[in-house]
Parts: C-alpha cells; sequence; structure tokens
C-alpha cells in the first residue's frame, strides 16, 4: 500500500494546516476572541484540543475500529447505488484539485470536501450504516471527513493511525453528548434527521483534532458548524436522505478549515442563553453540560454504550420486525410444513408510533427501507432481508402486494418509539382460528447483542466485494486492525 502524492499547488495551499499539526498556533485576535472560561462551549473545545492517544482505552480503540471497518464496507456497497452516481456526477463538477480517494472508485479523485461528500452519500445511500443511541448514525458522518483530510495534509504532516483512531473518537464522543442534551433525542426524531444536526458537529470536532487546531479554532469550528447543519425529518425515505450524512461530513469538515483559516464564530454556541438560540434551536428541550477535561475521570460514552450495526439496508426499526417475522415464519413453518401465505388471513404488527417508518405500499426502495409493513412481510415470504429486497422487482411483486394487503398495524402503549427500549412482534392470524406470534425486543446486531467478530468480517467482505477484489478487502481489513501502529493514517484512504 503506497501513499497518494499531492500536486504542488494544493500543498503550498496546505502551509497553514501543515503549520498547525502539532504546534499549537494561533492569532492573537483568535485568541482574545475564544470561549470564555467554564461555559459548556468552552468545554467542548478544551475536550478536542486536549484529548491524546492514552486517553482511548482498549475497549474504546476496539469498538471504534469496528466502526471504522463497518462504514468503509459501507461505503464500498453504497458506491454501486443510483444516488451515489448522481451526486459523484456533481462533484466532477467542482473538483479542480483532486487528491482525495472516493469509495469503490479507485481511478477517481475528488477535492478533500468533496471527496467527504460523496464518501458520505455513499455510507448512507441504502441505509446500511451503524446506530447509536440516542439514535442517530455517528461513523458515516466523521470517517470521510476524516479520510479525506489525510489525503489532503503534505506527506511530512499526514497524521498517524493513532491520530486518526483519536480524531474519530473525538467526533464520536462530540456527537454522543450533544444528543444526551435533550430528552427528545432518546426517542425516533421527528423533526431533525440526528447525523444532519450532531454530525455536523462531530465532523468539525473530529477534523479540528486531526488537523491540531488550537483550542480557540475548536470553538469556533463548532461554532461555525452550528451555522451548517440541520436537516429536516420529511425528506426520509426519499433520495435526499443520504444528502444529510454527506453534508455532515462535507460542512463539518468545512467549518474546521475555515476555523483553522481565522473565521470565527459566537463562542456560546452550546450554552443555553435566554432570548437567543445557538445549538438549543435544533431542540426543544435543550439542558446543556460541560464535557469533562479528558483523562482519569472522563470516561468515553463509547466505553459505556456499544454501537448496533445492521444486518440488512435498512431502518434500524426495521430490524426489530424482522426477526420477529423469521421467529414466527419459523413456527408457520413447523404448522404448515411449507410457507402458505393463503393459510394466513391477518398479519399483525406491534410496533411503535412513528409516522415516517409506518408505511403501508411502499413504491421505492428508500420507501422499503423505512417501512415496517414490507420488511416484515418480504421477511415473511423469503426467509431472509438482503441487498436484493430492496430491488424494483422485489417491492412490486404480486405476492408481496398481496402479504401486504393482509397487515393490520397496532401501537401498544408499552412499544415506545426509541431505539433502546422498543420491540416488534409479528402475529400471524390463520384461517383455521390458530395464532402464531414472534417476538423480538433486541435483535442481532444491537448494542445489547453485538455483532460477532466473524459476523462483522463476513458483513464487510460480502459489501466490499461488491467493488474490490479480495486482496484489496484483506488489505482494508489488515490496516483497520493495525490501525494505532500505522506511520502514515492516509494509506487507510488509498487502500479504498
Amino acid at each position: 500500500m503506497g501513499g497518494c502524492s499531492c500536486p504542488s499547488h494544493f500543498l503550498k495551499s496546505q502551509k497553514l494546516l501543515a503549520s498547525s499539526r502539532h504546534v499549537h498556533k494561533t492569532a492573537a485576535h483568535v485568541v482574545a476572541r475564544s470561549a470564555p472560561e467554564d461555559t459548556v462551549t468552552s468545554s467542548f473545545a478544551s475536550f478536542i484540543h486536549g484529548s491524546r492517544p492514552d486517553h482511548l482505552s482498549k475497549t474504546v480503540r476496539h469498538r471504534s475500529k469496528r466502526m471504522i471497518l463497518d462504514s468503509i464496507g459501507v461505503g464500498l456497497v453504497g458506491s454501486t447505488t443510483h444516488v451515489f452516481d448522481i451526486a459523484l456526477r456533481y462533484c466532477r463538477l467542482y473538483s479542480p484539485v483532486a487528491v482525495s480517494s472516493v469509495y469503490g472508485k479507485p481511478g477517481v479523485k475528488l477535492s478533500p470536501t468533496l471527496a467527504a461528500f460523496a464518501n458520505g452519500v455513499a455510507t448512507h445511500s441504502m441505509d446500511f450504516d451503524d446506530t447509536w443511541h440516542p439514535a442517530t448514525h455517528p461513523s458515516g458522518a466523521v470517517l470521510p471527513a476524516l479520510l479525506a483530510a489525510s489525503q489532503m495534509l503534505p506527506p511530512d504532516t499526514k497524521p498517524t493511525g493513532m491520530d486518526f483512531l483519536l480524531a474519530f473518537n473525538v467526533g464520536l464522543e462530540v456527537q454522543g453528548r450533544l444528543m444526551h442534551f435533550s430528552t427528545e433525542a432518546h426517542d425516533i426524531p421527528k423533526r431533525f434527521h440526528p447525523p444532519s444536526v450532531v454530525g455536523t458537529m462531530g465532523s468539525a470536532a473530529a477534523t479540528a483534532k486531526l488537523l491540531s487546531l488550537s483550542r480557540a479554532q475548536c470553538c469556533h469550528a463548532l461554532g461555525i458548524a452550528a451555522s451548517l447543519a440541520g436537516a429536516p425529518m420529511a425528506n426520509a425515505a426519499t433520495q435526499a436522505k443520504p444528502l444529510h450524512i454527506g453534508n455532515a461530513t462535507r460542512l463539518g469538515f468545512e467549518a474546521a478549515l475555515l476555523a483553522a483559516r481565522g473565521m470565527e464564530a459566537n463562542p456560546f454556541i452550546l450554552d443555553d442563553i435566554p432570548g437567543c438560540s445557538g445549538f438549543s434551536a435544533f431542540y426543544g428541550v435543550y439542558h446543556p453540560k460541560p464535557l469533562p477535561a479528558p483523562g482519569d475521570h472522563h470516561e468515553f460514552l463509547l466505553e459505556k454504550q456499544d454501537i448496533a450495526f445492521k444486518r440488512f439496508p435498512a431502518h434500524l426499526g426495521m430490524h426489530w420486525v424482522v426477526d420477529a417475522a423469521l421467529s414466527v415464519r419459523n413456527l408457520f413453518l413447523h404448522y404448515a410444513g411449507s410457507f402458505s401465505p393463503a393459510l394466513i388471513r391477518t398479519i399483525v404488527l406491534k410496533i411503535p408510533v412513528s409516522k415516517y417508518i409506518n408505511r403501508p405500499f411502499p413504491s421505492s426502495e428508500h420507501q422499503a427501507r423505512h417501512s415496517f409493513q414490507f420488511n416484515a412481510c418480504a421477511a415473511l415470504l423469503d426467509g431472509e432481508v438482503g441487498l436484493g429486497s430492496f430491488t424494483e422487482s422485489s417491492i412490486q411483486r404480486q405476492e408481496l402486494r398481496e402479504l401486504l394487503d393482509k397487515v393490520v398495524v397496532e401501537h401498544p402503549e408499552d412499544n415506545v418509539a426509541n431505539f433502546d427500549k422498543m420491540y416488534g412482534e409479528v402475529a400471524l392470524l390463520l384461517h383455521s382460528g390458530d395464532v402464531l406470534t414472534g417476538k423480538c425486543d433486541t435483535f442481532y446486531g444491537h448494542w445489547r447483542k453485538p455483532l460477532s467478530k466473524e459476523s462483522l468480517l463476513k458483513k464487510f467482505r460480502s459489501n466490499a466485494s461488491h467493488v474490490l477484489p479480495e486482496e484489496k478487502i484483506e488489505t482494508i481489513i489488515a490496516t483497520v486492525d493495525n490501525l494505532e501502529n500505522l506511520s502514515d493514517s492516509s494509506q487507510l484512504a488509498c487502500s479504498l
């Protein structure tokens, strides 16, 4: 795996960033206008600036490397989608300085921020990326920015693999802490798509860390990012939804670059200031708390709670109903000997109230990925849900439509729209009068039931095989596994 070369005119334009890495310098006027001490915003800036590799526990490093590998695989298979092709064609119109790699396109390079955008779109193009609690997609909003930034810097200032891993975890931590500032964020969202909000902030924090920005610049990067954040939930289940991740990783990256060049923003952006909304504008309920300084008394959120990895490309809520449907399907096979839809009178789904994933008759792949009804019926009919389940021919099957006609939805009061508390239940009411029921309260891949190493590698190899040869796939696996010891983290991006 060789390093990537950059055009000389681009290297010259990176002198400011090169000088900022490992040497904490900033203009006097920026220092003077940094966040005052003892504010929420200043605590975040201090955390970003002050975090060190030794602050990452073995558990945090292990879990975050699993996230990086999974996210790369999801991005690689996402590069085969129509929505990614649209985004890539757009990016190639505006990329005169092409130094950063693109998922699944070995011969294609883009400018760093556009590469981050394109790779972010790829990551979320199938809704196959990881999910945390409170609900957001943390990796896709951060990893593409770091991959692009690692290739942007001149050869003598490349961040190490440990620098990369630390920056990634800083981006995760900022997202997680911000999500915990609002009780409404704990439930499936109704207004803003979370990664478009906290993901933009996480990307800014991660990139600021990778570029070794000063504490004051980290503060301003967060303030700038807040002005670039946010996307409405109405675009869920459309081709526009993957743009939310693409924009989050790109715009957070741009916020850090602007801060590095001296742009300033409100130093109280994360604080709750009466009469003047900052980051609180995204939430109806907002109670910010300072972020503890890194060190012996700080525990990363990833230490406390693992991540959810998806086994098939659909909204996380679908994984509960699919596992419930597969469970009741097995009962049906024992009951009837084979799966015969004619024996079924009614299919009852007991699911949380969540309008944008309650779609009785989806007509596109993106709607199908956000439909409790579709995913339950596809699992019942086929005994699995996978990449092929969301093709147009699969969605339009007559036998599937006939099953959808039999679905009735119920919303039990105890089934709340919360990824830590919800469950899925599928009951088959047969013409004979018999009732068969399957229920799932924790699917395989949830943070309470994490994917095994073998399952994670199987998913990665399957996803990556759509665009890469076996040799490259194994190289990426080895590179991520050995990330702490990598002297030049851009080698990971160059292997894509």
